[in-house]
């Protein structure tokens, strides 16, 4: 949805009424993942796909009814529907789609496009109904804004958002899709080695923000960067780390090779919900890591979160090498929550 952004402030400043369609279940060989979206304005222009190019044209026809209406619509489309074959849907798999009227105004639209504009995670609430289009979106810190939801699936959307998945659900009669919109992933480099550079353009490639921190100046002032990493930080990891959301939006890559920095920043990581970390160092070096963090109080457990060697084996040779098994990792990791 983020892609979207320019298009939908653009139509919604110039007061051009126009419809959001997202692609809610997908069964076989969709061509598109759930939470895809597009959006149509009234002159027919769109921005955005809900199955590449299969069923576009058809979804710009309804879009019409639904923007005129200000209303919603399920629409579904699989390859044994004659409907289906006409309008292109021919790679073996199925879609649902729902097409509403897009409100900027409305109290749950507005504030899902406040998150994604100052890059903050929510995750929006749609009861699927024909003829009435209802949105409720929760934020981070527990707030909803729009219509009011049943207990059960408010606590659904609370759990969707800590998982990062989509999904769709039923109370009451009703169908809901709980879409997730998540922040931009950080990436957390602890020790500008001779990877960190190539590491940080790998990672900016992959819309990651990245931030390094060493404490070392010799070190983090001459790491020469193609790419410059967002923020850099002269400092111990536990006088920085608090300033950052340290959850399953956020990577963390320990290379410095120095105990002293690695640790310091593993004793705070390894205590939160991170979606990864990752230790560079050969299986003697972890092993002393391991105990170094055993004697520090840490479980198994909470160790066990740590990969090392880090990276994907391919067979590395050399930073470049190194740092692209690494990034490989960090993506199958966040691929994994998609």
């Amino acid at each position: 949805m983020k892609e979207l952004l320019p298009e939908i402030n653009s139509w919604h400043s110039l007061r051009k009424p126009f419809a959001m369609a997202r692609v809610i279940q997908t069964w076989g060989s969709s061509p598109r993942p759930v939470g895809s979206a597009l959006i149509i304005n009234a002159d027919g222009a769109m921005a955005g796909s809900v199955s590449g190019g299969c069923v576009e044209g058809h979804v710009v026809k309804e879009a019409k009814g639904v923007i005129g209406g200000k209303a919603g619509k399920k629409l579904s489309y699989g390859v044994t529907d004659n409907e289906a074959w006409s309008v292109g849907l021919t790679c073996g798999g199925k879609v649902q789609v729902y097409l509403q009227y897009f409100d900027g105004d409305e109290a749950a639209i507005k504030q899902m496009l406040v998150a994604l504009k100052e890059n903050r995670s929510g995750v929006m609430v749609t009861a699927l109904k024909d003829g009435v289009a209802e949105n409720s979106f929760l934020t981070t810190d527990g707030k909803w804004y729009g219509a009011l939801l049943p207990a059960d699936v408010a606590t659904r959307a609370g759990e969707a958002l800590t998982r990062r998945t989509h999904e769709t659900m039923e109370s009451g009669g009703v169908q809901y899709f709980l879409q997730v919109f998540p922040r931009r992933s950080q990436m957390l480099i602890i020790g500008a080695a001779h990877i960190t550079a190539d590491l940080v353009q790998l990672a900016q490639w992959h819309d990651f923000e990245t931030i390094v921190i060493d404490p070392r100046g010799a070190f983090a002032d001459k790491t020469h960067f193609t790419v410059e990493p967002d923020r850099i930080h002269v400092s111990y990891p536990s006088e920085v780390l608090s300033d950052y959301p340290l959850d399953n939006f956020t990577y963390a890559v320990i290379l410095s090779h120095d105990p002293k920095i690695d640790d310091n920043a593993l004793q705070i990581l390894l205590k939160k919900p991170l979606a990864y970390i990752g230790a560079l160092g050969s299986r003697k070096t972890h092993e002393k890591r391991i105990n170094r963090l055993r004697e520090a109080g840490f479980s198994d457990a909470e160790i066990g979160k740590i990969e090392a060697p880090i990276g994907i084996d391919i067979n590395a040779q050399g930073a470049r090498e190194i740092a692209l098994a690494i990034m490989g990792s960090v993506v199958k990791k966040k691929n994994e929550y998609n």
